[in-house]
């Protein structure tokens, strides 16, 4: 099981870890800086430092084939010889930075729009949310102005843990319908804007709505009879 040391801090940026598996895509190891995908949030790129000074890119981060497992996908296939080698993870900090600010401005999306979500995607620069809306009254401007308000007001953003039966307890504390939070693992984890939202989220998030910086509504599409589609993105 690979340390996730992203869920409580995801400003750190490198750590020392061991490696624990190799496959002919890449490479796992005890503990990690890397998000791995998931939650509509795309996995971490960036590099590992052997001992002798040699790198490998990292291209991609996504979930292992064992329970807990993360598997780092390398840019060429790595070899054998990695197992128990110890290597210096480092992740490409700038992109990584825009994905939290991004997954942010998405839950921000979620105080405004009073529905449930039915999808969503964070991308580098831009992302997207689906709403359970049949009939919308939504305003570009409108939420952009909106938007803007909130990150200027600079509401603080935490995270917590609570139990599957705390959770059990609060169903309101899920806005997502067609994804829901892992249950069953003894444990949830809470990702809170204060004063605005509360919500499971495994995502990487900035320590505050001001660090997110302007931002402009693009498009809002109707996908479907009961779907509205909220594209946003960087100004």
């Amino acid at each position: 099981m690979t340390e996730e040391l992203f869920r409580d801090d995801a400003y750190r940026r490198d750590c020392s870890a061991r490696v624990t598996g190799v496959n002919e895509c890449g490479i796992e190891l005890d503990r990690t800086v890397f998000y791995p995908l998931g939650g509509g949030q795309p996995g971490d790129s960036g590099v590992f430092r052997l001992p002798a000074g040699d790198t490998l890119r990292v291209v991609d981060t996504r979930k292992g084939n064992g329970a807990g497992d993360i598997l780092h996908l390398l840019e060429s296939p790595p070899h054998g010889g990695l197992l128990g080698k110890q290597v210096e993870a480092l992740v490409d900090w700038e992109r990584r930075h825009r994905l939290m600010r991004m997954h942010t401005l998405l839950h921000l999306l979620c105080v405004l729009i009073p529905a449930g979500v039915t999808g969503g995607s964070v991308r580098d620069g831009s992302g997207r949310l689906d709403f359970d809306l049949p009939d919308s009254v939504l305003e570009k401007t409108a939420l952009t102005e909106q938007l803007n308000r909130l990150i200027s007001e600079d509401h603080a953003v935490h995270s917590r843990w609570i139990d599957d039966a705390e959770l059990a307890a609060h169903p309101e504390l899920v806005r997502t319908m067609s994804v829901k939070p892992p249950s069953g693992q003894g444990r949830v984890r809470l990702v809170e804007i204060e004063s605005l939202d509360l919500q499971p989220c495994g995502g990487t998030h900035v320590a505050s709505t001001g660090e997110i910086g302007p931002v402009v509504v693009k498009k809002i599409e109707k996908k479907g009879k009961h779907n509205r589609r909220v594209n946003v993105a960087f100004a």
